[in-house]
């Protein structure tokens, strides 16, 4: 009998996969502003073919809340004197006419917190004043700010009010069918909502792509399944961060949101209105309303015009494609949201270079 001397074949890894695709055209949405820094800090941009293209979407909590929010929680600070409490990325957010931190210059309180929690101990320090949390965030986000609401009602605090910008993914990939002929979905939501919702895109709506974690490894080799996926030419959904992302998600995080919150039309940063895409209190919850509690008027607001962060959030262009990024917009001195945010992309591109490295 003859031996068989024929070595077996060596299993490519994940950036072989990348490096030798030679491919049609494959462009993917990095939803998740952590996955774009990532990215860039990894030098993976640097890896990918010419034929793989690499966009940012609304994946930045900040980016995608929009110029009327932030022009909200101004009317509150300057107008009703309230204590508005946010986390730190967005006090610099441009408004119509200034940021927070401008209101703040002009005598408006605006403290920065790290949780909701800390909000709530802000309004019982001060039983006088009205205190406001501004909510913005995805399902990651958002059952904090449920626990701080029952907390309020649980210990009697009354002079504690909720803005709610909060948002959901799902329908925001169907807004951006087409965009896009693959996501990486954030790994950050999906440990709260799990697998479902991005396999009902796939099943029901041709939407493909994979849950991403945030390492070298896991995002090459999300990028590499991507393309070996997208080979078999039909839609597609992997969760490629099983170590953090269970199937059915957070239990607990998703009880805390349906038990305070119920879904709602949103207002997205260069989306515009999306269907059941945001979250608001439930009836029973109304008195932490903010925009209930002080019968708030309805403040449209107004971005500047030179600002392309809509257009960034929806993958239609790059930041490095803007007129003013670098140059009239950086993030000393912003004009749009997507350079504020410690997750922009505008920030991301600024920080590892000003130029289009794909």
């Amino acid at each position: 009998m003859q031996e068989n001397t024929s070595t077996p074949s060596r299993r490519r890894t994940a950036r072989e996969i990348i490096e030798s695709y030679d491919g049609p055209k494959l462009r993917i949405m990095e939803v998740c502003g952590t996955h774009t820094h990532e990215i860039f800090r990894l030098g993976i941009r640097g890896l990918l073919p010419p034929s793989i293209e690499l966009i940012s979407g609304p994946g930045c909590p900040v980016c995608v809340t929009p110029v009327s929010f932030v022009d909200e929680a101004i009317y509150l600070a300057l107008e009703k004197n309230a204590i508005v409490c946010t986390f730190g990325d967005l006090i610099r957010v441009p408004g119509t006419k200034m940021s927070l931190a401008g209101a703040r210059a002009e005598g408006a309180k605006v403290r920065i917190v790290y949780a909701p929690g800390d909000a709530v101990d802000v309004a019982k320090q001060n039983p006088d004043a009205e205190v406001v949390f501004l909510s913005v965030g995805f399902e990651t986000t958002t059952p904090a700010t449920c626990l701080a609401v029952k907390r309020a009602r649980d210990e009697g605090v009354t002079n504690f009010s909720v803005l709610t910008a909060n948002k959901t993914m799902p329908n925001a990939y169907k807004a951006l069918t087409g965009s896009a002929d693959a996501f990486l979905y954030p790994g950050h939501v999906n440990a709260i909502t799990g697998e479902d919702e991005c396999r009902r895109l796939s099943e029901e709506n041709g939407i493909s792509g994979v849950i991403a974690g945030f390492t070298a490894k896991e995002l090459l080799t999300a990028l590499a399944v991507i393309i070996e996926k997208s080979k078999e030419g039909k839609p597609f959904f992997v969760n490629c961060y099983p170590r953090v992302v269970r199937p059915e998600g957070n239990p607990a995080g998703l009880r805390e949101i349906a038990e305070v919150m119920e879904p709602c039309d949103s207002e997205w940063r260069g989306l515009g209105i999306i269907p059941m895409s945001g979250q608001k209190l439930r009836e029973e919850f109304a008195a932490y309303d903010a925009r209930l509690h002080f019968n708030m008027p309805k403040i449209e607001g107004h971005p500047n015009p030179a600002c392309r962060c809509g257009e960034v959030l929806q993958g239609k262009c790059r930041p490095s494609d803007c007129k003013v990024f670098g140059k009239g917009c950086t993030p000393e001195h912003p004009i749009g949201a997507c350079m504020v945010s410690s997750e922009g992309a505008c920030a991301a591109y600024y920080q590892y270079g000003m130029q289009d490295l794909n």
